[in-house]
């Protein structure tokens, strides 16, 4: 008997928001679940595939170019990418000011750059962000269109988020936030 090509996801975050995501959209796909910790993307792969799933752990960090274009390959193993679930990240009392912009800001504008490149027509994302974007004073129209627009190898040299414009973690984290939305809108129209 013929088996029956599915969709492709892509899930990065082998955390509960992700999992639960996947459980509720990812039923019949393929998916390649990324996670810096293997161990944890086993974990969530275990859970889920004992559940029915079809899942594949894949070790990757969210703040590498490098390992964003890995599990995009693997993915491209199974067939065209049609879903993409973004629920990898750090908080503000998990990581400094540094990994905080690495990983949540530019790695996720890396993320829906690269995938979206590449995903079918027809696909769709969901990236997990936080209201915390929101609590904080609004940005100017400039800074807004820089967040949105600026190449991802430049986002990080922006004067907004460079040392002395960062008040704390808590500071970071909305910047990051407010760019998530901000690059989601723009990636959305390319």
């Amino acid at each position: 008997m013929k088996s029956m090509k599915k969709d492709v996801m892509i899930v990065t975050g082998a955390g509960q928001i992700g999992m639960a995501l996947a459980r509720r959209t990812g039923f019949g796909k393929k998916i390649i679940l990324g996670d810096k910790s293997m161990k944890n993307a086993e974990a969530i792969a275990e859970i889920m595939n004992n559940a029915g799933y079809d899942v594949v752990p894949f070790e990757m960090d969210l703040s590498s170019r490098d390992d964003i274009l890995a599990i995009i390959a693997k993915a491209q193993e199974y067939g065209e990418i049609k879903y993409l679930i973004n629920a990898a990240g750090v908080s503000p009392s998990q990581a400094p000011i540094e990994a905080i912009l690495k990983v949540d800001l530019y790695g996720t504008a890396v993320l829906l750059e690269e995938v979206g490149k590449v995903i079918a027509e027809g696909g769709a994302g969901v990236t997990i962000s936080s209201q915390s974007g929101w609590r904080m004073p609004q940005l100017t129209p400039e800074e807004d269109r820089q967040l949105a627009m600026t190449p991802t190898e430049e986002l990080l040299s922006l004067p907004l988020l460079q040392p002395e414009n960062i008040r704390d973690t808590l500071h970071a984290y909305q910047l990051a936030k407010r760019c998530n939305e901000k690059r989601v809108m723009y990636e959305c129209i390319r």
